[in-house]
């Protein structure tokens, strides 16, 4: 068993969950469908299913896009449960695009892009914040 590669796990895995944190704790405060715990897990298991391949797919390139791949399904599955159609009005949209963005940056951290999966957190929480501000001033009935 090798301790520093677990640790380098422990502190990449620890750093999608981080990541997710602040989506997560923006849909629990509008207390949506999926929150705190729902988005962090989403992160670390996107990084967790890139780390684990990475080794088995140092020379296939193909193999891992299909891991990534199935990853990105996976979360629009789970997404696609955040989404509720209520007479005329959808609901979970904004939730589930959130799933969606946090897997990538669970992705992105696997591979070792945080300059992406930054952005893309930074951006989220953005979205979800300030974006909100905006749309709640025209529609009471807010995602």
């Amino acid at each position: 068993m090798d301790w520093t590669q677990i640790g380098i796990h422990f502190l990449t895995l620890a750093a999608s969950f981080a990541l997710a944190v602040p989506i997560g704790w923006n849909r629990e405060k509008r207390a949506r469908s999926a929150g705190l715990r729902t988005f962090p897990l989403v992160a670390l298991a996107s990084c967790g299913f890139v780390q684990a391949s990475e080794q088995l797919m140092v020379n296939s390139p193909d193999g891992m896009s299909k891991v990534i791949e199935g990853v990105i399904t996976g979360i629009g599955f789970i997404g696609g449960g955040a989404i509720l159609k209520q007479g005329t009005t959808v609901q979970g949209t904004a939730t589930a695009a959130s799933l969606w963005a946090t897997g990538a940056i669970g992705i992105s951290v696997g591979l070792g892009s945080y300059h992406v999966a930054v952005t893309i957190a930074v951006f989220t929480f953005l979205t979800l914040t300030l974006l909100t501000l905006v749309k709640d001033e025209h529609d009471p009935k807010m995602d």
